[in-house]
């Protein structure tokens, strides 16, 4: 019997759950496949863990991760993805946006041979024209920069074949961007259209510092173009530097030009001070990704779980048998 993991990273989504597994429970399974629902407790400050524990009371498919706080969404998916034990992975978040009904054609397309089936949105009810506006460019932005091909108009939301979650879990770069490093693992991939709904209840998590530390993360982690930027400013600033000495000599000594200098050599002092700021605030950005990554603290620590869940070896990427004890570990 075939198996598919459900993981749904959580973070005060306590008006949405109930109505999110009821349409769970409803999806259609025409070859009989056995669904496991992992939900992932990112430090909720609300009922959601409550309701998480009294769901998973009641259907022994439910389980549940209980992170110690908030170490936010990219991670919570990850640590979903350590635990999740299915032949296939979806991805979907609880707050209903991504309509669960759209689960059934993911799998479908996987059992044609795509590893990676991800939903990318056609239109998008609820969200400003701003956010709209907003979403395209930080798409297309990210694909352009981007060593890796990333899809455009494409969240989390997607279904993961074993083998592609098996080479993600060998991933621990502490700023993360899934999709990204989905992406980068290079497996056949496929995409489904639907149009993403609005929220259900609730405000979104997703506010602009969070889409531009995102998109940070998403550039600096999957290119090195920024650099690049420095350096290509950097022998701009000199060729123009050439220049403007060239002309001033020609105006000085052969054309007997006066030439007041105050002017020109404050606004080169300001430019030259703007690029070299800029320059080192992007070898800054890298040399801060490099110092997180070097303290090699865990992604995320595991508050509670339940016990049926096996635990993780982070070390060797690899499942074990379930441990006889569940108290607080760290992953």
């Amino acid at each position: 019997m075939t198996v598919i993991s459900i993981v749904i990273p959580v973070y005060n989504e306590e008006a949405c759950l109930k109505e999110l597994f009821t349409r769970l429970l409803n999806l259609q399974r025409p070859d009989g496949d056995k669904f496991e629902y992992i939900f992932v407790d990112d430090g909720s400050s609300d009922r959601s863990l409550q309701i998480i524990k009294e769901l998973e009371s009641e259907r022994a498919e439910i389980r549940h991760i209980s992170l110690s706080r908030n170490f936010g969404h990219e991670t919570a998916i990850t640590a979903g993805l350590d635990y999740a034990c299915g032949d296939a992975v979806v991805i979907i978040d609880a707050d209903l946006q991504d309509p669960p009904e759209v689960i059934t054609e993911l799998i479908r397309q996987w059992r044609q041979g795509n590893h990676i089936v991800y939903a990318q949105r056609t239109h998008r009810k609820g969200e400003s024209l701003t956010k709209k506006i907003m979403s395209w460019l930080f798409y297309r932005f990210i694909r352009a920069l981007s060593d890796v091909e990333i899809p455009v108009d494409t969240g989390d939301f997607r279904l993961i074949d074993r083998r592609v979650v098996e080479q993600f879990r060998r991933c621990r770069e502490q700023n993360r961007f899934v999709r990204g490093i989905i992406a980068w693992t290079g497996f056949r991939q496929i995409a489904v259209p639907y149009e993403r709904d609005e929220r259900y209840a609730g405000s979104t998590k997703y506010g602009f510092t969070k889409l531009m530390r995102l998109a940070l993360d998403a550039i600096t982690g999957f290119s090195t173009f920024p650099l690049r930027i420095g350096l290509a400013m950097g022998m701009g600033v000199c060729l123009c530097s050439i220049i403007i000495v060239a002309i001033i000599i020609v105006q000085k000594l052969l054309l007997e030009i006066p030439i007041p200098g105050y002017a020109m050599i404050a606004s080169g002092i300001f430019f030259l001070g703007g690029v070299q700021l800029l320059v080192l605030g992007l070898i800054g950005t890298y040399v801060g990704r490099l110092f997180r990554q070097c303290q090699n603290r865990p992604l995320y620590i595991v508050a509670e779980k339940s016990g049926s869940l096996p635990s993780f070896d982070k070390d060797n990427y690899n499942q074990t048998a379930p441990a006889a004890k569940h108290g607080a570990t760290t992953e």
